[in-house]
């Protein structure tokens, strides 16, 4: 009884810590990455850096949303397998409650779609996949080969606009990774002391394997929308690497052609997922929720949210035994590098369509879109300042603006 106590205080703990970051945490995956460092190495003591880098690079390495891999990993170390969902809940449900309130909203606004400020939230997406753009290129294309490839998934992604293009996308920055490109000797930090057998992360792989290859299977043989949206949703999450950003061609071509959301409100969504606090990929709740299907509201929203974390929640658990063995292996580094420049590529191409090619529609939204870019790049203005200055300027003064150009 003693021990079934500590273990639900120990969890209860681990949530509201989360929670509060979950309330608090603005600016990405990298600034979420800072908060737990703040948190969980240097104020608590829950990990020390070495096993903190550790664990981030594992993250990194793998597909989904980082910063909430990282953050489920430390409830995992803290808790065991509670404690990861405990992490898990507390740091993505503030978010997700917020963006499904918005499309609450949405809804019932109807005919107001075409709206100054819900406008607005579509050219400020403009500026924030820009400002991801530019970042992630400079960072992961520093040289010609890179640059090339991103530019060749670019084009891969734009001439077969689905899934399996941006899918086949990376798989050939992989391939030419392994192959062609050369990652950086470093030095492996020590080892990550995991709590979790090779037996249960080899059964935590399968079943995310499993669900890969079976949902697709399921889904294409069921009448069922809810099945559909879970399946569509589990294979974003689980075929994404670098984070919220690029997870929206993703899900555009999901959800945009098939007629579950327009792309205005998928973009309207986009902008508004900007200016909340917490993991960009809860914009998923957004989406289950303002779905033009049944089930959509909460329970779409809890199907797509559960459907997109859900794989990434798999396979940070699943990899952590395993990780110490396959991070010193050079030629999943050198895959690695293509498949980061890749995703330049997809990121390239979502931005010129959906968001440039439904947002831009005359010469005051280039000077917004520019103007918003300029703050959140070179004036460092929180993104959710940015969103909401944004919409208010396209509701009240960009209509004399547009009118004068």
């Amino acid at each position: 009884m003693c021990c079934w106590s500590a273990r639900l205080n120990n969890s209860a703990e681990i949530f509201l810590v989360f929670l509060r970051l979950g309330l608090t945490s603005f600016g990405g995956p990298v600034a979420h990455l800072g908060y737990f460092r703040e948190e969980f190495v240097r104020r608590r003591a829950w990990l020390d850096e070495h096993a903190y880098a550790d664990l981030v690079a594992l993250c990194q390495f793998l597909p989904g949303p980082a910063s909430s891999q990282v953050g489920a990993g430390i409830g995992l170390l803290r808790g065991g397998l509670p404690g990861a969902l405990a992490a898990f809940l507390g740091f993505t449900l503030p978010s997700a409650i917020l963006l499904v309130l918005f499309a609450l909203g949405v809804s019932h606004a109807g005919a107001q779609l075409d709206s100054g400020w819900l406008h607005g939230l579509k050219v400020v997406a403009v500026a924030v996949v820009a400002q991801a753009l530019w970042g992630m290129g400079r960072t992961l294309t520093p040289d010609l080969p890179r640059a090339a490839l991103a530019i060749a998934a670019a084009l891969v992604a734009t001439l077969l606009p689905s899934a399996s293009g941006q899918i086949g996308a990376i798989v050939l920055g992989g391939a030419i990774g392994w192959t062609c490109l050369r990652a950086t000797p470093a030095l492996p930090a020590p080892s990550l002391p995991v709590r979790i057998s090779r037996r249960a992360g080899a059964c935590l792989l399968a079943l995310f394997l499993l669900l890969l290859a079976g949902l697709p299977m399921l889904a294409a043989g069921s009448d069922s929308y809810a099945v559909r949206l879970f399946a569509g949703f589990y294979r974003a999450g689980a075929l994404v690497f670098g984070g919220g950003h690029v997870i929206l061609p993703l899900l555009q071509s999901q959800v945009v052609p098939a007629g579950w959301v327009s792309n205005d409100a998928f973009l309207a969504g986009y902008g508004a997922a900007q200016a909340v606090p917490g993991p960009l990929s809860t914009f998923a709740a957004y989406l289950g929720a303002i779905s033009t299907q049944s089930p959509s509201g909460w329970t779409g929203a809890a199907i797509a949210l559960g459907a997109i974390f859900l794989p990434a929640l798999l396979l940070v658990m699943g990899a952590l035994p395993f990780w110490d063995s396959v991070r010193r292996h050079t030629g999943v580094r050198h895959a690695l590098l293509g498949v980061n420049a890749a995703v330049v590529g997809l990121l390239l191409a979502a931005f010129y369509h959906p968001v440039w090619t439904s947002a831009i529609l005359d010469g005051g939204d280039v000077v917004l879109a520019l103007a918003a870019f300029l703050l959140l790049v070179a004036g460092k203005w929180p993104p959710w300042l940015v969103v909401a200055l944004t919409a208010l300027t396209a509701g009240w003064l960009q209509p004399a603006l547009s009118s004068s150009l």
